[in-house]
């Protein structure tokens, strides 16, 4: 029995390794490949031409990839800005209204997102932020919040507030509770919230569009039309970098966490 198990375990592992790494690695033959007709199983001629007009200046490809990575940064900083002391409050307080509120807070993923912006657009214009950076990254807290706050509830549910009430007897302050308890302690789960924050607001068109208004000129605002053009080797090479981007940020945010867990043991010792 314990034979069948380790079998039936050992296929699914390889099977799920499988439907991740075979559609990477043909968007990785379809993004140096000059001409791959039917049936042949492997491209005819290969070319680098995708990846020089990636690298072309003249086609806005890195500045837009730079302004995506920029939004993104940002919005990740200012949601979970807000999401440490919302999920505090959610995780580890009573208060009447509480469930409500829960609900109210994963409204924006449940209206229908067109509907939504539609109405914020029009604030926007009256406020001066429409057509503007920093009406891009304001809009984007719409979809990105819900999920964070959601996280750090459940982050701060799972550990107790009795840390901070020590080192507060023992004389530390707000800034060193937080920096020193608080912080190595949700560290896994503002990593799991900063990852998800960051390929949320990364790969948003939608809103990027109709508040940005076209000026403001994203990534996703520029794969999209190189997806639905059909154009298999421009689309494949920007979707390596896409993906290429996402693993980045999410290598630098686990080098973030590498430290704080780093401070969480010292703490313990």
């Amino acid at each position: 029995m314990k034979e069948k198990r380790s079998i039936y375990k050992i296929i699914s592992i390889y099977a799920l390794v499988f439907l991740f790494a075979f559609p990477i690695l043909l968007l990785f033959i379809w993004a140096f490949s000059g001409r791959w007709s039917w049936p042949n199983l492997l491209p005819q001629t290969l070319s680098l031409s995708g990846w020089r007009y990636f690298f072309n200046p003249a086609n806005g490809a890195l500045e837009s990839l730079a302004t995506s990575v920029i939004i993104g940064i940002a919005v990740t900083f200012i949601t979970l800005l807000i999401s440490i002391p919302a999920g505090k409050a959610m995780g580890l307080y009573e208060f009447p209204g509480k469930e409500i509120i829960k609900i109210l807070i994963l409204a924006p993923i449940i209206i229908p997102p067109l509907a939504v912006t539609m109405g914020i657009h029009i604030n926007f214009m009256r406020l001066g932020l429409a057509d503007k950076f920093i009406g891009v990254i304001l809009v984007h807290l719409i979809p990105t919040l819900p999920y964070s706050i959601r996280i750090m509830t459940h982050t701060f549910e799972g550990i107790s507030g009795k840390f901070e009430d020590q080192a507060r007897v023992l004389g530390a302050g707000p800034m060193q509770r937080f920096w020193h308890i608080t912080l190595p302690l949700i560290s896994p789960g503002l990593f799991s919230a900063g990852i998800l924050v960051f390929i949320i607001s990364f790969s948003q068109y939608l809103l990027t569009f109709l508040i940005g208004g076209g000026r403001i000129i994203t990534f996703t605002m520029v794969l999209f039309p190189l997806v639905n053009s059909g154009d298999r080797m421009l689309s494949s090479v920007y979707s390596l970098v896409f993906i290429a981007a996402a693993l980045i940020f999410t290598l630098l945010m686990e080098r973030v966490l590498v430290n704080t867990e780093q401070r969480k043991d010292h703490f313990y010792i």
